[in-house]
């Protein structure tokens, strides 16, 4: 009885430490957000983006779609959609470009903490997270123009809507409903790898995928929270790496290599139906985006090999994993 005492003990200690781990980051920044929503800043940002979004087939009121889930998340994003989109019929083609855009860059201000935290820079990720955002919508808009397919009209399955209570107290007790739930995954996903762990399914897991990473450039050590990244997100599966990485037992440059595919290519199966159910396709929103974040990563790690560890240090890490 008491041996099962402090296992339960050391069990809640443990997912309270990590979840302190994601709540430091996501308190101070989910004010922040708010003050730029109320104030219209976000509104502002968005048509500095107009121009953009242009050159590659979008009407310019997308940049708002775009910068809207870039500075809030997913969901913000998709109010934005729903409610410009009736002015601006869109094509699967055209939606897909978005919508995959904004499944590599949303939740900046939460998740490029999450990285910096976990020791990869703060630019570098974001210049990853945005450029490669808007370099694969390129690609898409590209392609889909010169093979001529996804032209026809697009259709949303579902309609979002706005909160019925905008007041500040409902959005704190929405803060912290929020709060519970990351915590409850947490202790939800520690107890799941430790089960993993027992069965031999992390090894497993390893020796699947391990040689697929192995052949990007990342080292065996992260593939498990890499992979737990890339299924159920890089806030969670950063916050684990960054537990990890505070022990000393992986090599930095792992840590960077993997914050950077996360960066690209994290809870690809919810994220993913979520698209799918704005209208966007399955080819861009999956398919040309794995392939895109495998190949992008595999060529930073060969680009930077010759790096020397300062230099290495000195552009792509950050320190706040001493």
């Amino acid at each position: 009885m008491q041996r099962s005492y402090t296992i339960l003990r050391e069990f809640l200690a443990d997912a309270v430490r990590t979840s302190m781990i994601l709540f430091k980051i996501m308190i101070p920044v989910s004010i922040v957000i708010k003050i730029l929503k109320e104030t219209g800043l976000i509104e502002l940002i968005g048509a500095g983006f107009a121009p953009l979004m242009e050159l590659i087939g979008l009407p310019g009121a997308m940049g708002l779609v775009w910068v809207t889930g870039m500075v809030t998340n997913l969901y913000g994003g998709i109010l934005a959609f729903v409610a410009i989109s009736a002015d601006h019929p869109l094509t699967t083609a055209q939606v897909t470009v978005l919508t995959t855009m904004m499944l590599v860059a949303h939740s900046l201000p939460v998740e490029l903490q999450v990285a910096r935290k976990a020791g990869a820079s703060l630019p570098a990720i974001l210049a990853v997270r945005v450029g490669g955002g808007y370099i694969i919508g390129t690609l898409l808009y590209l392609g889909y123009r010169l093979t001529g397919t996804l032209g026809g009209p697009s259709t949303i399955s579902w309609a979002a809507t706005a909160p019925a209570d905008p007041s500040l107290m409902a959005w704190a007790l929405g803060e912290l409903r929020n709060y519970g739930m990351i915590f409850l995954v947490i202790c939800a996903l520690l107890f799941l790898m430790a089960l993993l762990k027992k069965f031999g399914v992390i090894a497993f897991m390893d020796r699947l995928f391990g040689p697929v990473l192995s052949f990007i450039g990342i080292g065996r050590e992260v593939t498990t929270l890499t992979i737990i990244g890339m299924t159920l997100g890089l806030a969670y599966g950063g916050a684990l790496i960054i537990r990890e990485a505070q022990t000393g037992h992986i090599a930095r440059r792992d840590i960077f290599y993997s914050m950077a595919l996360l960066s690209l290519l994290h809870s690809f199966i919810e994220d993913t139906l979520l698209m799918v159910s704005l209208g966007g396709h399955f080819s861009g929103l999956l398919i040309v985006r794995a392939l895109f974040a495998i190949t992008a990563v595999f060529a930073m790690v060969r680009l930077t090999a010759k790096l020397s560890d300062e230099r290495f240090a000195r552009l792509l890490l950050s320190r706040a994993v001493s």
